[in-house]
């Protein structure tokens, strides 16, 4: 059974529609307790962590079920650099690219490693003066991760595909 393809933008819009998705998913696959809040859970921290990291410019989600497995797939285009990309292989299970695992794929993923922007943070105002500014609050803007170990602790398996500007993430978990 495949679920409906929910489409996602930058503004969120899309977050509650697949949330709505996955709710409708566990009623048909007649899940229960712990089970129906696993797969809910799974994708709003699919969803969360695809945006915090890349910034979603846009992105298809579906959840794909089979015998007693679910698969929650999202496909999002984004501008990559080398933070973004270190960041979302972070989060699947291997660690490495699955869109390069034969030899041509290996070679396209060194060509664009190599071509890919690193991270400008020259731009970032100093410390000593955002502290002179008044009313100023202090916030982090570095990724913490959450919900990267969220996945990891309720999914069996999360693999990453990464080519050019698009992101493929595949979740999957197996239920009892």
């Amino acid at each position: 059974m495949k679920s409906d393809v929910i489409l996602i933008d930058n503004q969120e819009n899309g977050f509650e529609a697949a949330v709505d998705e996955a709710k409708k998913v566990a009623v048909y696959r007649a899940l229960e307790g712990t089970d129906t809040l696993h797969v809910q859970l799974i994708t709003e921290e699919m969803l969360s962590m695809a945006h915090s990291v890349t910034g979603i410019n846009s992105a298809s989600f579906w959840i794909e079920a089979e015998g007693k497995e679910i698969c929650f797939h999202l496909t999002a285009k984004t501008v990559m650099d080398k933070e973004k990309k270190e960041e979302l292989l972070a989060a699947a299970t291997s660690r490495q690219n699955d869109a390069a695992v034969s030899f041509l794929g290996k070679l396209r993923d060194a060509f664009e490693n190599a071509l890919m922007a690193d991270v400008d943070h020259g731009n970032d105002i100093p410390d000593d003066i955002m502290e002179d500014l008044a009313n100023h609050e202090i916030e982090s803007l570095e990724y913490d991760g959450y919900e990267r170990s969220v996945l990891h602790k309720l999914a069996d398996n999360i693999k990453i595909g990464i080519r050019g500007d698009t992101v493929d993430m595949k979740v999957t978990k197996k239920i009892a």
